[in-house]
């Protein structure tokens, strides 16, 4: 069995559901799309009208009679039809707009919500296509594609049953066309989903590789790499450009399909009902008025044609929206938990085990305990699970085994914004959303006062910095931060976490791009802040450890000692080792 015929069941059953989420976006708007329908059914009556009226007009010029009122009646037919096209376009697009909208809007909530985890293994540029490309799709197949479906379905049964009524003969020789083309419609429209998939897919990927590419531009470049950058980006767009080859030419044989159908009925019709009117079985009124019906017929053709491409496509990128729907998010982080209070907690972390998907285990059983009001390092060697311990503290992942508990409290019990509220966290390489040095400083503390600002700017040595600047705080700090040097983001973001005003503060290698004079300034102010929080930093500085009241040394994924650092120093070969190698040469 090939690839395609295996997937196929999949594919069905995933149908279904696409098509339930779909009806779901119209749902919200069935009252105006009722109306658009509405509309569209009215002017494809105006439409179907006008030939009547045109078989009335020739009876009356063969006869004589006269034509003033059936003019009169066609152009208000046109009139009519025309004012109703204008009003089902408008709502009907204005729909569609705010469909796109609730789409873009569910989305954009659920990604910037999604867990850690999910992150780890979803690229982002294929992710911000579901935003942008995707929620444009199901725009259409919510609102105008299926209009296009019922209008279609409808104006062709009408169509057909007024041929009827004008020659039940002429309809059996048209429906024999309809039903040849109609089956190989029904062969190529499946595929067009399939199609949009894929090529959605690649557009997709062509975003998660110019993400991947602009975003450590600094280190494409200085590494020589933007030939292999192009390659990779140019390569998603070389198999969407293939996707959506496929797909155009199944659009242009459908194309030719409905243009079928009209021309081979039409020759069909001339020969066939030109020999009824030759016999005198038909008079040539009835003829013409037929063969305007059977051009008519196209319109309804095309509906039904443009309505189910719209909804193939609009399932296939449904799919990939409702993939994002089912990754799990972190539903408790908008809750608006009260301003901590009382004195700093005691962090007591108690055989943690944990593993990153598809990896071996990071942490082995890791307990230590982080007294209240006092500066615990932590030292180890890279991967012995640091950094991870700060990501279970924050929640950014949940243990596999073991806990953490802020004074007796364990942090599971607490909703992720309570927790938060509690915490700051610097990042080793202090990232900066784009924007003003105004803005990151104050993203967690919006009310802080300026007398507060004036205070982390002087803790950090930045109050120089900012008055240096034409635009002071108001300077931009550019994408990711990348106007800024590496001190000055680092001095920014531990600046930030001051500001907070946390029970707990985490620092993760906040020295890494600090001078001597920098670093000696920031151990003061981690000293200060350890009178009002509780300190927990990574550091591989020999100078940064030694004053902290403890220190925890990692070994593996498990705490191989505690400790102050000269106990430890006289104690610990590997601690020994590790103050003679890694932390003194960071000095």
């Amino acid at each position: 069995m090939n690839t395609s015929e295996s997937d196929r069941p999949k594919a069905e059953k995933a149908e279904r559901p696409a098509l339930r989420a779909l009806l779901s976006y119209a749902r919200p708007h069935r009252g105006v799309l009722l109306v658009v329908l509405l509309l569209t059914l009215l002017a494809s009556a105006a439409g179907l009208a006008q030939p009547m009226v045109i078989q009335k007009v020739l009876g009356n010029l063969m006869t004589g009679a006269g034509l003033r009122d059936e003019i009169l009646l066609l152009v208000g037919l046109l009139v009519l039809s025309i004012a109703l096209m204008w009003g089902q376009a408008w709502l009907s697009e204005r729909t569609a707009e705010r469909v796109v909208l609730h789409v873009r809007r569910g989305l954009i909530a659920r990604l910037i919500r999604l867990r850690t985890s999910e992150l780890d293994r979803t690229e982002p540029g294929g992710l911000t296509t579901r935003v942008t490309s995707d929620s444009t799709l199901v725009q259409h197949a919510a609102t105008g594609g299926m209009i296009q479906l019922v209008d279609g379905s409808i104006h062709l049964v009408a169509t057909i049953v007024l041929m009827g009524v004008m020659s039940l003969p002429l309809l059996g020789i048209t429906s024999v066309v309809l039903l040849v083309v109609g089956v190989a419609m029904g062969v190529v429209m499946p595929r067009i989903r399939r199609v949009t998939t894929e090529a959605q897919e690649s557009v997709g990927a062509i975003g998660a590789a110019l993400d991947r590419a602009l975003g450590a531009a600094r280190t494409v470049k200085a590494n020589g790499g933007e030939a292999k950058e192009t390659e990779r980006a140019e390569a998603a767009a070389e198999r969407a450009y293939r996707a959506g080859l496929v797909g155009a030419r199944y659009q242009a044989m459908i194309a030719v399909l409905a243009g079928l159908v009209v021309q081979a009925s039409f020759l069909a019709v001339i020969g066939f009902g030109g020999a009824l009117v030759a016999t005198g079985t038909l008079d040539l009124a009835a003829l013409i008025g037929f063969l305007l019906y059977l051009f008519n017929l196209g319109g309804p053709i095309l509906s039904l044609v443009s309505g189910t491409t719209a909804l193939q496509q609009g399932l296939g990128a449904l799919a990939r929206i409702e993939e994002v729907r089912e990754m799990e998010t972190e539903d408790d982080v908008d809750l608006t938990p009260a301003r901590p209070s009382g004195p700093p907690p005691e962090v007591v972390v108690e055989g943690l085990e944990f593993a990153y998907e598809g990896r071996t285990p990071t942490l082995k059983g890791t307990s230590f305990t982080a007294p209240a009001g006092a500066v615990t390092a932590i030292v180890g060697s890279s991967g012995s699970g640091k950094t991870t311990v700060f990501s279970l503290i924050q929640r950014f992942y949940d243990t596999d085994a073991g806990s953490i508990r802020l004074d007796g409290t364990d942090i599971r019990t607490l909703s992720r914004a309570d927790l938060r509220r509690r915490i700051a966290y610097v990042e080793q390489d202090s990232p900066m959303l784009a924007g003003t040095l105004r803005e990151n400083l104050l993203y967690s503390a919006p009310d802080a006062s300026a007398e507060d600002i004036a205070e982390v700017l002087r803790k950090t040595l930045l109050d120089e910095f900012v008055a240096g600047l034409p635009d002071g705080l108001d300077t931009a700090v550019g994408a990711r931060g990348l106007a800024l040097s590496g001190g000055e983001r680092q001095r920014l973001a531990i600046a930030r976490a001051l500001l907070r005003k946390p029970q707990v503060l985490l620092l993760d290698e906040v020295t890494a791009h600090l001078d001597g004079l920098s670093e000696i300034a920031l151990r003061k102010t981690v000293e200060q802040a350890a009178e009002n929080c509780t300190v927990l930093l990574i550091a591989h500085r020999l100078s940064t450890v030694t004053s902290a009241d403890q220190l925890i040394l990692f070994d593996d994924g498990r705490v191989g000692d505690h400790g102050p650092h000269g106990e430890l120093l006289e104690r610990n070969d590997a601690y020994r080792e590790l103050a003679a190698t890694q932390l003194a040469g960071a000095r």
